[in-house]
């Protein structure tokens, strides 16, 4: 076999470099031309997680939004795949693009079976590629579509979200999961044991609605009653006891605390039945006992 000369070689070792980098310079191309008119979303996109995850491989602009050969003629959004709220391009056609990279993560595998999907959002809804942060500002993005959620986090009581202590995404799963609610759990009482995991048990005298589900008694998002109770405790006790076995007589503006006997009011007196039953989760002592913390 033939040795091969050093200019032989040389020009081998060029080609060679030529094909290699050639997707990157196709790609640089691209996008040089698409900076002509959108300089300032170019320039972010490099410095996006997007881009320097794209850096010497073979995508551009056009990965995304189609042949741009149309629209250099006609700039509107009908010649080109736009991920604006004005795209004529439906939700499932824009997250399909997302989905040809992102389907293999487990964090989206059940975005099909998710509430956002069913409701026709896009992932651009909540995300921005061309910035140097695609994660989601949370809660305020979530808040955008959730108003009951936002005024319910800003109640008395509530999970500490507005603090920046947790976040939307410590309890939901956005892109889906298989879960009421798409929960990141499989269920509300295995997702509130996550942080509070002294309720879980077992003990020997069990509560029964704790045992089925915290939001029985509980609301996540925020309450005006301490605890995120749902109502005051008293009244959220009689939903389900009644006062056959001592009174539960309610005060109102004609029959206070006053001249009805303690034995009357008892109930309500400070935390209400909360003063006897401490242990309203479980107890270590059999059902018909007094409660002790």
């Amino acid at each position: 076999m033939p040795k091969l000369g050093e200019k032989s070689l040389l020009l081998i070792i060029m080609v060679a470099l030529f094909w290699g980098a050639y997707p990157a310079m196709e790609a640089q191309a691209d996008s040089s031309i698409c900076a002509d008119c959108h300089e300032k979303t170019t320039s972010d996109f490099q410095d996006s997680y997007h881009g320097r995850a794209w850096t010497g491989k073979s995508h551009s602009c056009q990965s995304w939004h189609g042949d741009t050969d149309r629209h250099l003629n006609d700039p509107s959004l009908e010649t080109i795949i736009s991920f604006e709220k004005k795209s004529q391009q439906s939700a499932v056609e824009l997250n399909k693009k997302c989905l040809d990279c992102h389907d293999s993560s487990s964090h989206v595998s059940l975005w099909d079976m998710s509430k956002h999907s069913s409701n026709d959002l896009s992932c651009l809804d909540c995300h921005d590629i061309h910035t140097r942060q695609s994660e989601v500002d949370q809660p305020n993005v979530c808040y955008a579509c959730h108003g009951s959620v936002r005024m319910a986090s800003n109640k008395i009581s509530h999970h500490p979200i507005i603090e920046g202590k947790i976040e939307c995404s410590d309890c939901h799963n956005s892109h889906g999961s298989l879960s009421h609610s798409m929960l990141v759990e499989d269920n509300v009482n295995q997702l509130c044991y996550r942080c509070h995991a002294e309720k879980r048990g077992p003990f020997v005298w069990e509560h029964p609605p704790v045992e089925e589900n915290c939001s029985i008694c509980h609301d996540p998002h925020g309450s005006r009653h301490e605890n995120l109770m749902k109502e005051k405790v008293s009244n959220l006790c009689q939903d389900c006891h009644n006062s056959n076995l001592h009174s539960g007589r309610a005060y109102d503006g004609d029959a206070g605390f006053a001249g009805s006997g303690r034995a009357a009011n008892v109930g309500f007196f400070a935390r209400s039945c909360l003063n006897c039953h401490g242990n309203i989760h479980g107890s270590t002592h059999f059902e018909n006992h007094v409660y002790t913390r």
